[in-house]
């Protein structure tokens, strides 16, 4: 018999910045294959919205709200799942800020601390708690979204790219800590995708347009489209992968 190396089912699966975005569509994706999604973000009517959709749909889901970078919200999230499951099968972090967009000399402290204390600082103690839970059970796949500015720096992005340069080396320090203990863990690093978060990129037709030409397929990407390989990464069909941070940009940075 055929085995279905995608299938999630009974696993318990944690989607921050899950309300909209790339982050809705991972979460869909991963009940649509079986899991139990906590769907999280910082707006519980937001995540109440899709979790109601996922469970009318035939999916499972709930809602949790939680702003990755309020360190008592983690603890809050955490408690919740450690009481509610007992344990985590796979914690997509997905939640990013970028406050700023401008010259990089011009950045002022406070979007530099709200960059930092989301995407790195947020992303560190989520992975931390996530992978204890996944320590106990001795097994468990973390997933952090990344993006290409990891890679080349993206114009007027400056503190934002460097703290996606910063995950990507959290995801491979994780990987080498925690593949002892049975735990997992890979990043997606998505290039030009039409969502809200990105919506600066898009209104500025001038950036636009450069990146467009730029990409070998010739047009930006849909969150559905970065949904598959966060899926691939947290399936059996990964068993072996650990540390990798995968680029799915339709070719921009070749």
């Amino acid at each position: 018999m055929a085995t279905n190396l995608f299938d999630l089912t009974g696993k318990t699966a944690l989607v921050s910045g899950a309300s909209r975005g790339i982050g809705e569509e991972i979460a869909r994706l991963l009940a649509q294959q079986g899991a139990h999604v906590i769907v999280s973000s910082r707006k519980l009517d937001d995540c109440s919205a899709l979790a109601d959709s996922i469970n009318e749909a035939g999916g499972s889901a709930e809602a949790f709200a939680c702003n990755i970078g309020n360190m008592d919200d983690i603890a809050a999230l955490f408690s919740h799942i450690k009481g509610a499951h007992g344990t985590l099968d796979i914690s997509v972090n997905n939640a990013a800020t970028n406050p700023y967009f401008g010259h990089i000399l011009d950045t002022d402290l406070g979007a530099f601390n709200k960059t930092v204390e989301v995407n790195i600082r947020g992303y560190f103690f989520m992975s931390i708690e996530a992978g204890k839970l996944m320590r106990d059970q001795g097994a468990g796949v973390i997933v952090n979204t990344a993006s290409v500015n990891a890679l080349q720096p993206g114009p007027m992005q400056g503190i934002y790219s460097i703290t996606k340069a910063a995950v990507v080396s959290m995801t491979k320090a994780f990987a080498k800590e925690c593949g002892p203990l049975g735990i997992r863990c890979n990043a997606l690093l998505p290039g030009l995708t039409r969502t809200k978060f990105a919506g600066a990129l898009f209104s500025n037709d001038d950036i636009y347009q450069h990146a467009i030409q730029a990409i070998p397929l010739g047009r930006h990407a849909e969150p559905r489209e970065m949904a598959g390989t966060v899926l691939y990464l947290v399936s059996d069909a990964s068993s072996y992968t650990n540390g990798e941070c995968i680029v799915v940009d339709g070719g921009l940075t070749i």
